[in-house]
Order: structure tokens, then sequence, then C-alpha cells
């Protein structure tokens, strides 16, 4: 299955990049998120081969408010055709396509795939994470030196906090949710921290990938986020490769409050 999502993906992938060359970049903003005729494009792509390909698995889809349900069935795909629009339509590189499927509230399958890197992420559960074939993870030591990594041209909110609390090295700027995480996983950046409201679409597909690789995602309380329930998360995120920053970073959301 894993090399049919891989083709799904880049299906999707090379549609937005054609849209881009063309010109179709408008979003109109809805609230906090900015959407596009390239996200319900990207929407209807991917069910229907999703649909072709395992008729019997129900699709959850940030697009279609109407599979928005809290009662999960036990066994979903959960996707987010086009993550990262504002990166989309500025005609940056941080945008992904990106999928998982879960059983149970288990994440057993995930791809993220950046189409204008051409970088496909995969994951599988107990059979590792890659980037473009090559498996991620091996050892890691951030030597007390973090590179942070966030959506804006330089750090803002709790990005530019920590950038001042923690020993940070440098600061990597990538639009995408989903490919944050990944950039975590694959070590191009040490530590990822959100403390607005989060979706499990945002962060399924990218949460396997980083465990996979050995690094860990988790909430700002340092807990496991949870496929259960409701789909907004209103406590945040924390990825990272090392557990003694998610204890530091729990800490200091603490005596921030």
């Amino acid at each position: 299955m894993i090399n049919q999502i891989q083709c799904i993906l880049r299906k999707v992938g090379s549609t937005l990049l054609d849209l881009r060359r063309h010109g179709v970049v408008a979003g109109v903003w809805e609230g906090t998120q900015l959407k596009s005729e390239a996200d319900l494009l990207a929407n209807e792509i991917l069910i229907s081969a999703l649909r072709s390909m395992t008729p019997e698995i129900t699709i959850i889809s940030e697009e279609d408010c109407k599979t928005h349900m809290v009662d999960r069935f036990p066994r979903y795909w959960l996707i987010d055709p086009l993550d990262g629009t504002a990166s989309f339509c500025g005609g940056y590189s941080g945008f992904v396509t990106q999928l998982a499927l879960l059983e149970e509230g288990e994440i057993i399958m995930s791809a993220v795939y950046a189409p204008a890197l051409d970088h496909m992420y995969i994951a599988e559960k107990n059979k590792g994470s890659f980037l473009n074939s090559v498996r991620l993870g091996g050892a890691f030591d951030f030597d007390n030196q973090v590179a942070l990594i966030d959506n804006y041209p330089s750090p803002r909110g709790i990005a530019n906090y920590l950038m001042s609390t923690l020993p940070c090295k440098s600061y990597v700027e990538c639009g995408s949710i989903g490919l944050k995480i990944c950039k975590v996983a694959s070590k191009e950046a040490t530590l990822f921290v959100k403390d607005v409201l989060i979706r499990d679409w945002d962060v399924a597909p990218g949460h396997l990938i980083l465990e996979e690789a050995g690094g860990y995602l988790r909430n700002l309380a340092g807990n496991t986020i949870s496929y259960h329930g409701d789909l907004e998360k209103t406590d945040g995120l924390i990825a990272t490769n090392s557990m003694k920053l998610i204890k530091q970073v729990c800490k200091i959301c603490i005596e921030k409050k």
C-alpha cells in the first residue's frame, strides 16, 4: 500500500505545482485558515484515489466538514490535502500534501510529500521512517545548542520567547506544520513548538514519521497527543528528538503563564 500512497501524493503534488505555474494561487482567509482553489482540487484528487484504492476505509479530511466526527471509525484515513496554503500561495516551498492511516486511535502508516522540494517522507508503525528512501534516525546529540523551527521569517510568539530562554544556535523558517515536524525527524531542526490550536490532520502524519525516527511529539504538558475525541487540540505541541528538551520547554511554558 505504501507505494500506492506515494504515487497518489506525487500526483496531488504535481497538480499543485501545475496550478502554481499557471498562477492559480489566490486564497481567502476563513478565520485563521487560508483556503484556496488548490485546497479543494487537491482534496478531490486525494479522496477519489483513496476511495478507489480502499473503498472500505472512511476518510476524515480537513476540507470536508461533514467528515469531522468526534466518534471515529475503528479504521480511517486522516488527510490534509494542502498543509501550508500560505506558503503555496506565496510562492514558497513549505507546503505539503499529507495523510495518516489510523486504527483504534493509533497511527499505523503515514506519508508527507513536499512537492516543491520533491521530499517524500513515509513511515509505517514499527518499520521505521524514510525520506526519499533514506532511513531517518540514528544517534542524536544537540550538544545544548538548539535549532528552532517555525513558520515566520523571524521568530514570533512562543518561538521568540524560546529563542531568548533556550540555548538556540539557529532559527529555521518553514510553513507547513507537517513539514516542520518532518524536518525535526530528519534533524534539519531540533525543536518545533506551537501554543495555538492545532488539528489532528496537521500533526498525525508527521507524528509517526518523527516517532519512527526516534523522536517525540508531545503537548505542552509533556503528554503524548491522542487521536480520540475532538479533532481540535488546544494544548499545543512540542516536536523534538530530545526528551530533555521536552522537559525544558514544559517547564518554560509553565513559568511563562
